[in-house]
């Protein structure tokens, strides 16, 4: 029993010991060994079983891949006093992990220590441009509507530089800086540019202007518009009423002649008798109990009555 313990014991620590003697670099990792603190010997970055001194000896990992660096929003004036807000990304690798582990120790010493670069370089090269440089990549003609282009056609100003070549000269700037923390810088970019809060409610109150005094052109061509069909529609109206009273006349003057034809043709017949009606309606229209009339004797309005007498 005693000796099956002792074999068991002995397994144990020749595992322990093999476990602190063998270590693993696997295919995204690179390895710096150090011993009490010192590096020793370069980098190990092929993958595979590896061994070291057990006990003395750490094994300090570190990504071969690829890394993010995601920068806080700055505000940072340009060269023609336009404060703006940067928002920066860039993409970095452990190039040099000796140099790396001395200088920053971890990724977190090394993101704090691309803050610093990376933000001083793109407030020195931001400062050193236009606003119109940061925003714009080329020439290209803006796109604008034909309304705003009518009322209030785009100052166009040329870029010499451009919004690409203000982010390589950040990239050239910090990676002639990043080497020494064993860093290999690839990539710069401006995630997000904006104004500060007081332009930016400037430019939406321009905006909010050109699109009123756009509304305000529509309106009052939408009023000449209607003038313009309530005119036709008096025009066309007096016209139609111009011509219906014409025909109306034209009726009328026709009733009124056959009318007069045939009162003519009545009276040709019998003049006399139609003499008597006319009379007979006269006194019709003209004689009630109130009426009194001075005539004479021989007056012709009391012939008839004459005769009859």
């Amino acid at each position: 029993m005693k000796g099956l313990l002792s074999v068991a014991i002995i397994l144990l620590g020749a595992l322990i010991l093999f476990g602190q003697t063998v270590y693993i670099v696997s295919e995204p990792e690179q390895v710096v060994i150090t011993r009490f603190g010192a590096p020793i010997g370069d980098a190990i970055s092929e993958p595979g079983l590896h061994f070291k001194m057990p006990f003395t000896d750490k094994v300090n990992r570190f990504d071969k891949r690829w890394l993010e660096w995601d920068g806080d929003r700055n505000q940072i004036p340009t060269k023609d006093k336009k404060y703006i807000f940067i928002d920066t990304f860039a993409r970095w690798r452990i190039s040099d992990p000796l140099k790396y582990l001395q200088a920053v120790a971890n990724e977190r010493g090394a993101q704090s220590r691309l803050d610093d670069i990376i933000d001083g370089k793109t407030r020195t090269v931001i400062a050193s441009y236009d606003l119109i440089e940061v925003v714009r990549s080329s020439n290209r003609p803006f796109e604008v509507s034909e309304e705003l282009m009518e009322l209030a056609p785009p100052q166009v100003h040329k870029v010499s530089a451009g919004r690409t070549q203000l982010e390589q000269e950040i990239l050239e700037m910090a990676a002639e800086v990043t080497p020494d923390y064993g860093i290999e810088l690839v990539d710069v970019r401006f995630k997000r540019t904006e104004y500060i809060d007081a332009v930016r409610a400037e430019v939406y109150n321009r905006m909010v202007s050109e699109r009123r005094r756009i509304a305000e052109r529509y309106r009052s061509e939408g009023q000449g518009k209607s003038a313009e069909i309530r005119g036709e529609m008096e025009k066309e109206l007096r016209e139609i009423r111009s011509e219906s009273f014409r025909k109306a006349e034209e009726i009328r003057g026709k009733a009124d002649a056959e009318a007069t034809r045939i009162y003519a043709a009545a009276y040709n017949r019998d003049p006399e008798f139609y003499a008597f009606l006319k009379t007979l309606e006269t006194w019709k229209d003209t004689l009630d109990s109130d009426t009194r009339m001075l005539l004479t004797t021989d007056a012709e309005f009391l012939r008839y009555l004459k005769k009859a007498r």
